[in-house]
C-alpha cells in the first residue's frame, strides 16, 4: 500500500455565508462557558466510500455557505480587542481541497491496527494550533481529501473557545442535510439559538483560576489511539455483571462501560507505580435542556458544557474490584451535580463550575500531584454521528478529538444496539490497558 500520510493540498479558500449577516449581529459576545473552554481546536474526522465526486464536491461548498448564514458566528473572527467577542463580518470559513496518494480501502484496514495515520487528514495546520494563535485564524477550518479510486475524507475543526461538540454535531449534521436535499436558504430553519452570551456573561476569572483550570489535566508524553466495540452481546455479560453486584439501581450501557473502562485505566497507569493513590475521570454534561428555568436554551449555539469531576482514592483494593462502588460513585457524583444545576440560576451554576475546577484540578492535593491520573469520558452515544450524510450514504470510519488530554469516546455503532470506543491514552499506558482481563473479556479490537 502506498503511504496514506502523503496528502497533497490542491486549493485553499474562504468560504462566506450566501447572505450577509444582518448590522446588529455583527457582534456575538461569547459566554461564561466558553470563556472556560479548553483553549484548542478539536477536530473531527468522518471517512466516505463513495464521496468522490466533482459535483457533490461543488454542492459541499454551496451547502457551507447556506448554512454558514444561520450559524453566522463561525465565518467570524475573535475581537482582537476583546476575546470575549466574535465580529461576524463575514469573513469565511477556511476550506481545503486535497488527495492522498491511497484507496480508502486499504487505509481503513490499516487504521484497524492504528489510528495515528487518520491525523494525516485533520485539517492543515490545525496540529500547530494552540493558546498563542487560536484567537487570530479562523473558528472552523473544513478540509475535503479525496482519495484514489473513490472514497472521501471530511475533516471539520472548530475552535473550541466558541462551541462545543454540541454545537459542532448539530452544524455538521444541519450542513449535511442541506447538501444531500439541495434545501434553499430561505427552508433552513433556525436550528440555534445564540442566546448565552445573554444569560451566562463573561466574568472576571483572572484572580480565581490560577492556575489555568485545564494546566493538570495535559500529558506530557504522546497520546496514542485505538478504537474498540462493546458489541450487543458483550454489553448483555456486562449486565449481568452489574446486576450481580446487587445495585438498587440499574446502570445505563454507558454507565457500565465507563466503570469498566476506568477501572482498566487506573490499572494500567498504576502499572509499576505503588505510589498512584488517586485518579479523577472528568464528565462533559450537556445542561441543554437540563436548566428547568430557560428552555430556551435547549439548542443554543456555544458551550454549555460542565465537566463533571468524579474523584476516586483507591487506597483500598476492595472499591477497585468493586464495579458496584465505582458505578455508585458515578452515578451519585452526576446526579448530584445535574440535580442542582436544575434549579439553579446562571450565577449559581457558574459559581458551581468555578467551584468544581478550583478543587478538582487547581489543588496540590488532586490537581498538582504526579499521583494523580486524570481521564475525560465523553458520550457522544444518541448523537445522530452517523446520520452525517450528504449523499454519500454514512461515514464508515470517524475519529474525534485533539488528543490533548488522556480521554475515551464513546458513541453508537451503525445498528445502534453496540457501543464503540476510541481511547486517547498516554503511549506509556496503552500496552497495559489493551491487555487488561476486563477488555479482553468485553471489548473487540
Amino acid at each position: 500500500m502506498k503511504d496514506p500520510t502523503q496528502v497533497k493540498i490542491l486549493s485553499k479558500s474562504l468560504i462566506k455565508p450566501s447572505s450577509p449577516t444582518p448590522n446588529h449581529l455583527k457582534n456575538y459576545k461569547l459566554c461564561f462557558f466558553d470563556q472556560v473552554a479548553d483553549t484548542v481546536h478539536i477536530p473531527l474526522v468522518l471517512f466516505y466510500p463513495h464521496g468522490n465526486n466533482n459535483s457533490k464536491n461543488e454542492e459541499l461548498e454551496e451547502s457551507l455557505s447556506r448554512v454558514l448564514t444561520h450559524a453566522y458566528p463561525l465565518a467570524g473572527r475573535f475581537s482582537t480587542e476583546d476575546e470575549s467577542t466574535v465580529l461576524c463580518l463575514d469573513q469565511g470559513v477556511t476550506y481545503i481541497k486535497a488527495t492522498v496518494n491511497c484507496k480508502l480501502d486499504d487505509f481503513l484496514q490499516q487504521t484497524k491496527e492504528d489510528l495515528d495515520p487518520v491525523l494525516s487528514f485533520w485539517p492543515q495546520g490545525i496540529m500547530d494550533v494552540d493558546e498563542t494563535n487560536i484567537f487570530v485564524m479562523p473558528l472552523m477550518v473544513v478540509q475535503v481529501t479525496t482519495f484514489e479510486c473513490g472514497g472521501l475524507a471530511l475533516g471539520f475543526s472548530c475552535a473550541h473557545p466558541a462551541m462545543d461538540g454540541f454545537t459542532a454535531f448539530t452544524f455538521i449534521y444541519e450542513w449535511a442535510k442541506v447538501c444531500k436535499f439541495g434545501t434553499p436558504c430561505k427552508e433552513i430553519n433556525n436550528f440555534m439559538s445564540f442566546n448565552l452570551g445573554t444569560l451566562f456573561p463573561v466574568k472576571d476569572l483572572t484572580a480565581i483560576l490560577e492556575p489555568p483550570i485545564n494546566e493538570g489535566k495535559r500529558p506530557k508524553s504522546k497520546l496514542v489511539a485505538r478504537k474498540f466495540v462493546f458489541e450487543e452481546a458483550a454489553i448483555s455479560r456486562l449486565r449481568e455483571k452489574f446486576d450481580s453486584e446487587g445495585l438498587s439501581f440499574k446502570p445505563s450501557r454507558v454507565e457500565m462501560i465507563t466503570t469498566l473502562l476506568w477501572r482498566s485505566l487506573i490499572r494500567a497507569a498504576g502499572a509499576g507505580n505503588p505510589h498512584l493513590k488517586r485518579s479523577i475521570i472528568a464528565f462533559p454534561f450537556n445542561l441543554r435542556g437540563k436548566v428547568l428555568a430557560f428552555p430556551e436554551i435547549a439548542n443554543s449555539f456555544g458551550n454549555l458544557i460542565i465537566e463533571i469531576p468524579i474523584r476516586f482514592e483507591h487506597d483500598d483494593e476492595t472499591k477497585m474490584e468493586s464495579l458496584h462502588h465505582i458505578v455508585k460513585l458515578i452515578r451519585e457524583t452526576v446526579q448530584e451535580t445535574t440535580s442542582y444545576c436544575a434549579k439553579s440560576t446562571p450565577d449559581e451554576i457558574a459559581s458551581l463550575v468555578v467551584n468544581l475546577y478550583k478543587d478538582s484540578y487547581s489543588g496540590l492535593e488532586w490537581g498538582g500531584n504526579n499521583e494523580v491520573v486524570n481521564f475525560t469520558s465523553s458520550s457522544l452515544c444518541r448523537f445522530p454521528i452517523h446520520k452525517v450524510d450528504f449523499g454519500w450514504g454514512k461515514p464508515s470510519l470517524m475519529h474525534f478529538g485533539s488528543r490533548h488530554s488522556q480521554m475515551f469516546w464513546l458513541y453508537d455503532t451503525e445498528c445502534e444496539t453496540s457501543i464503540a470506543v476510541q481511547i486517547d491514552l498516554e503511549e506509556k499506558y496503552m500496552n497495559s490497558f489493551v491487555r487488561d482481563q476486563d477488555i479482553m473479556d468485553f471489548a473487540k479490537f
